[in-house]
């Protein structure tokens, strides 16, 4: 992270990634979880789906969907996520090429 100096205050600027910023360990993996759950909150939201109902459509319980709302995203597997967008009607799409850099990452992009 980067310092600089605003008004007197010494202010970090993060990356794109806070879980890393924070120093957790899987810090890729923890992005793109949330990544997904923001998705599947702003999906059910758009289909006025209560928890009950969201769950019935994505495969799970109504604990687990309050759960993945809360943010407890370690019981859920990122192909999980992936198939509870898809149930909501998401197509989702993976695309691999050459890295620009020695080590490739993971991004996520929405429409």
């Amino acid at each position: 992270m980067e310092k600089q100096i605003v008004n007197g205050h010494e202010i970090l600027i993060g990356s794109e990634n806070i879980f890393a910023d924070l120093g957790l360990p899987d810090a890729e993996k923890l992005k793109l979880k949330s990544e997904l759950v923001v998705k599947i909150i702003q999906a059910i939201r758009r289909h006025g789906l209560t928890q009950e109902q969201a769950a019935t459509k994505m495969g799970l319980t109504q604990p687990r969907v309050s759960e993945m709302m809360r943010g407890n995203l370690a019981k859920f597997s990122e192909r999980k996520l992936m198939d509870c967008l898809n149930r909501l009607g998401y197509d989702i799409e993976i695309r691999v090429k050459p890295a620009t850099s020695p080590v490739g990452h993971f991004q996520l992009a929405f429409e």
